[in-house]
């Protein structure tokens, strides 16, 4: 497997009732955790309505989290074409961009709300060939080529961006969920994509084929892609113990689900949960399941399963949610950080060979020993320290340390015969 990138994605989904100010505020907060344990992505959505998701402005959120940041890069995930005039996304993005200091990713979708393009007066029909269109002209604006152009849902005159990003090629990156669209899209425009519909078993299942779309959509319009712009997004919550993971998992799950998923989005054919445990069971442990509530070794196992049958991508990035209590869910990313991404990517490797070799190959450092012995038995005042040595512990370790207990036993031995026999000379009759 080769090296995968981390990151995470959130739409965001809060459950109604705590004060918006204090969402965003952890929000922020939580970026800044990720960019400290060294993730290498954050992406966060566009939405307008629903209640549980409220950033309306992805690039706003993303310029605020870039004051808190370093080096973490600051994805829209996604901003909803169809909704705006494509000059200002540009616009946006490029500021966004220098804002942060060249970590700006773009991202885009068609709009995933159907009551957001209801509010905004969008038929649903439209959305898709009009990211389309607006894709083609922000990345020739970005280019810095000066247009004129007249769509049938906006205009540009002589248009031209007086500013271009920092990045020479900001990275363009497209959402898709289990059609070929998205896919298809991405390959047309060389961009990236984002497989957001890898949440559920179906998405799952499609993973093997979705990556040829975009590869025949490239073909076809002279456009390249590559898996390593290829990101899959997938649902877990970690903690020490399956059953401390499920403990702190089942009642968030079980609210989101049914509260959100079935009651608010009403999704075709979903059923509500009837307790907590069967979210869980249903979510993490169900054949096909799509989502990891257990140890850093259940992500492992899972991360490689969803590599192996995709065929390949460059960044798994987790599905940022409220399952458990805001303190848990940042221990269970910064597990992630320390066990999981070091195991995926091999960073130990080389350490545990390094240990290996060392408990392996005794006979190599022997003479070490001897080494520090000799030394020892060159003086009178060593040895009889070492005489009544009574612990093998030292301040600090190393491998050079003789076995002390055994030296100081060997040293122990002439004294006590010389001992001995002083006693037997004291006792023999004088003649």
């Amino acid at each position: 497997m080769s090296r995968l990138r981390f990151g995470a994605f959130l739409a965001p989904h809060h459950p109604i009732g705590e004060n918006p100010f204090l969402q965003f505020r952890r929000d922020i907060d939580f970026v800044e955790h990720l960019d400290k344990l060294g993730y290498d992505e954050f992406w966060c959505g566009e939405h307008h309505s629903s209640g549980w998701e409220m950033i309306a402005s992805p690039e706003m959120f993303l310029a605020a989290a870039a004051e808190r940041t370093k080096r973490i890069l600051l994805a829209t995930g996604v901003v909803s074409l169809p909704y705006h005039h494509p000059y200002n996304v540009a616009q946006r993005m490029v500021q966004l961009d220098w804002m942060s200091g060249g970590r700006a990713i773009f991202g885009s979708g068609p709009g995933a709300l159907a009551s957001d393009a209801h509010s905004l007066g969008i038929d649903p029909m439209l959305q898709r060939d009009r990211q389309d269109e607006a894709m083609g002209i922000i990345r020739r604006l970005m280019n810095g080529e000066r247009i004129t152009h007249k769509s049938d849902w906006f205009e540009l005159n002589d248009a031209a961006l007086q500013l271009l990003p920092m990045q020479e090629n900001m990275p363009f990156a497209v959402a898709s969920q289990i059609s070929p669209s998205g896919m298809t899209l991405a390959g047309k425009h060389g961009a990236g994509v984002i497989s957001i519909g890898s949440m559920s078993s179906q998405g799952l299942n499609a993973l093997p084929t979705q990556w040829s779309f975009a590869e025949e959509s490239a073909a076809k319009h002279g456009q390249t892609v590559d898996r390593k712009n290829w990101r899959v997004l997938l649902s877990w919550h970690i903690a020490e113990t399956r059953e401390k993971a499920r403990e702190q998992a089942r009642d968030g799950l079980f609210r989101h689900h049914n509260e959100y998923i079935i009651d608010t989005l009403q999704m075709p054919g979903g059923k509500p949960f009837a307790t907590p445990d069967e979210a869980v069971d249903k979510t993490a442990f169900s054949p096909g399941a799509a989502a990891t509530i257990g140890t850093p070794d259940d992500l492992i196992a899972t991360i490689k399963r969803v590599y192996e049958v995709s065929g390949g991508f460059g960044t798994i990035v987790g599905f940022v949610h409220d399952w458990a209590n805001p303190e848990n869910t940042f221990r269970s990313w910064d597990m992630v950080a320390r066990y999981v991404v070091p195991e995926i990517n091999n960073y130990l490797r080389e350490l545990r060979k390094s240990r290996e070799f060392v408990v392996n190959n005794r006979e190599y450092f022997n003479r070490a020993r001897e080494a520090i012995m000799a030394k020892i038995n060159e003086s009178d005042s060593a040895r009889a320290a070492l005489a009544v040595t009574n612990s093998p512990r030292l301040a600090a370790s190393s491998s050079n340390v003789p076995d002390l207990a055994k030296a100081a036993a060997a040293a122990a031995k002439p004294a006590a015969k010389k001992a001995a026999a002083k006693k037997a000379a004291a006792k023999k009759p004088a003649k």
